[in-house]
This record gives C-alpha cells, structure tokens and sequence, in this order.
C-alpha cells in the first residue's frame, strides 16, 4: 500500500495555517471565518480525490468513495477540523485528513470496495461556540432536543440558526438525523490526547471503551458587601462556596471505586469580582467523566449532597443545572479485532484501551458499530499549540485506518 505520508504532513501544515491565532497556535471556531475558509479549503481535496459530496443543515460534510453495491450500507471514517483557541494542528485533523489519505492509498492500489466509504467531517466537536461538544454527531444521532438546540446562544447572543444562515447550511435540524444501521461501520483514527502509547513504546491503541461525560452548572447566590465591613462570622461568601463544591468533586471523583472516574471545575466566575468586595454570586461548571455509568451516578450523587451541605452551612442558595449527561460507548468487539489484526499483521506492538477523551464515536457508537485507532503523541498533550504526532506515527496510522476500512468495505 502507497501512503503519502509526506504530502500528508504538508496537508495537516497547511490546514494549520487557517487559523485566528498565529503559528503554532490554531483557532477554528465553528463557523467563525477561518472554519468556513478550513472547510472550503477541504472540500477542495474532497473533490480533487473524486469524492461525492454532501453537507447536512447542521454543516456535516459527507465525502463518498461509492462501492460496487452503493444500496449497503457504507462504512465511514472521520472526526473534525474545529480547533478550541490556542489550540494545536493534529486533534481530529488527523482523524480527517488520515482518512482521506487512507481512502487515497486504497485507490492507488486499485482496491474496489463493495460498500461504499465515507468520510465524515463533524461539526463542533469542540464546545467553545455553544459549551456544547460534538453537536454535528449528536445530531447525527439524535440525542438532542431540537427545542433544546433552538435555545443555544455563543457568548456574544447568537444562535445556532444565525450561525447556520451565515455559513449557508439549508434544511431543517430534524433531516440531520440518520436511522439505527445507516452505517455499516465506523471508525475514527485520532491522536492519543494521553501519554500511555509513547510511555509504554507502542505503536497502536484500539479503543475498547469511550468514557461519557455529565457536565453541570452550578449557580449560588450569597450576599455581597464591603471586604472591611462584613464581618466573618456573618459572611454568606458565594466564592467560598464554590470553591468548597470544586474541592467535593476532586473527593467524589477520588472516591467513586472507579479509577476511571475524573472531575473537573474548569468554569469559575466571581461576582462582582472586586478585590475589596465579598463575592455576591458565583457560577461554576463541573465535568465528571467515566466508562462505568454507575460510578459515574454515584460520583455525581455525592457531588450533589455536598452541594446541598455546603449551601446550607454557609447560608447561601445553589441551583444546579444539567448541562449534558451521555452514557458510556462500548466499541464494537468485531471492529476492535478488524483494526487490532491490521495493526499486528504490519508487526506493530498494540494496545487495547479506554478513550477517557471523548469525541464524535461515543455518539457514533449509538447508530452503528464503531471503533477507534489511536497513535502516540508527544508527552500526551492535546488542546496547546505544542501538540504533537510523528510523521512515522501518522502513517502507521493511516496504514491500520485503511486495512480495517478495506476489510470491513469488501
């Protein structure tokens, strides 16, 4: 098989470069100019790879390679192109432009697939526009209220259908969706975002779980005044609250009897936020993760009952709002053997794992058989503009990528 890794590096660079924030940083915001320039710019090779295309009304792009018996149902690959600020060039491009060169590689070889390969590129994988993750996969899958959806607003007031005008995405949100069984298959190659392959010496990862994530809002009123005045004793301090609800999910996710459960308090803000003010409302957001959905319950059970505690000791008000809750994916044990094969049939070490990342096959995994390919980054960073992934890294990947699509396609 002929792999191009070379003219792939020089893709994933020149994708880099559209971009808000300069080298190395990359910032693609959906549907901000430089995302409507980067998926322009890959509709490009789409087509110069002879690919059919189509675009659903949330801005999904499907590129076709049809099989002989175009009526099966196809196998696919794909992740996105969207990048959260300051961010780095390989997160999901790999996933994109990886498949494309798998797709390519099978051509040069003359391989005739008998279903038809698609590769998918999703829509906001990242949360940044709407604090919403995958949005184009699941739509794809239908896990959203659609009323839900029309009441999404980006920081600066707009909606999702103001954003779907200005990058001319047509049709209604409900033709997004695709039946149980549209797709045969699907896998998704992307880089590790951890540092257990490079660690360890490995050259492939195969994803057996996909840890969910439940995200929450937490919302306290206390009451504000002077910093000299307030007295401690009397203090209603909605910062200190919060900041005792984000020291209770590190305890209830350090406690959960899973060594897969993680808590995050990635969202804090303060109000009024004035050094010589006490802090009158606070607004945290908490990420809680797992591949077991019942410790993850009870992790999230625990961090509730402090929340309640909490409150009620130091006098103030909490509301907590649900943000997402999605359950675990396990892959599909056929798909795992398919690409675990591929990769030892080339010699190269292998590893089956748990994704704690999550991405567009958690909500894949719902609709269709699906696994992942995963390959080594450096030192296990992801989301910073130092990412990083070996040309040689790469092509193994792609090289795995494209025995599994081919056998799963004849």
């Amino acid at each position: 098989m002929s792999v191009d890794a070379a003219a792939l590096q020089r893709e994933i660079d020149e994708l880099a470069e559209i971009s808000s924030h300069p080298a190395p940083a990359v910032t693609r915001v959906l549907f901000s100019d430089e995302d409507l320039q980067a998926r322009a710019w890959l509709k490009e090779k789409f087509e110069a790879a002879g690919l059919a295309m189509r675009e659903d009304a949330v801005g999904n792009i499907f590129a076709r390679w049809t099989g002989t018996e175009p009526d099966l149902p196809a196998v696919a690959t794909g992740s996105h192109t969207d990048a959260i600020p300051h961010a780095g060039k390989y997160d999901g491009v790999v996933g994109v432009l990886g498949g494309l060169e798998a797709v390519r590689a099978l051509q040069r070889e003359s391989f005739q697939p008998r279903r038809s390969l698609e590769i998918i590129m999703f829509t906001a994988e990242e949360p940044t526009r709407f604090g919403l993750g995958c949005l184009g996969s699941r739509l794809l899958a239908g896990t959203l209220d659609l009323e839900e959806v029309s009441k999404l607003r980006d920081p600066e007031g707009r909606s999702l259908e103001d954003l779907r005008a200005k990058a001319k995405c047509r049709g209604e949100l409900e033709s997004v969706r695709l039946a149980a069984g549209h797709f045969h298959a699907f896998v998704e190659l992307h880089i590790e975002q951890g540092p257990i392959l490079e660690r360890e010496g490995l050259d492939i990862g195969v994803v057996e779980k996909i840890a969910a994530p439940a995200a929450f809002r937490v919302c306290i009123a206390g009451e504000g005044g002077h910093a000299g005045a307030v007295l401690m004793p009397g203090r209603r301090d909605a910062g200190l609250a919060a900041s005792e609800i984000a020291l209770a999910v590190e305890n209830a996710a350090l406690h959960s009897g899973s060594p897969d459960t993680v808590g995050t308090t990635g969202v804090f803000h303060i109000e009024p936020g004035a050094i010589n003010s006490v802090p009158a409302r606070a607004m945290i957001e908490i990420d809680l993760r797992d591949t077991n959905l019942a410790t993850r319950n009870q992790a999230e059970a625990a961090i509730r009952d402090a929340v309640a505690d909490i409150a009620a000791r130091r006098k103030v008000d909490a509301a907590i709002e649900v943000i997402n809750s999605d359950p675990p994916a396990i892959c599909a044990p056929e798909i795992v053997e398919t690409a675990s094969a591929a990769a030892a049939a080339r010699g190269w070490s292998v590893s089956r794992m748990v994704s704690r990342a999550y991405h567009d096959s958690l909500f894949m995994a719902s609709i269709c058989p699906t696994a992942m390919i995963f390959i080594p980054c450096r030192g296990g960073w992801s989301h910073r503009p130092d990412e990083f992934s070996s040309v040689e890294a790469i092509e193994k990947g792609v090289r795995v990528l494209a025995d599994s699509l081919r056998s799963l396609a004849a």
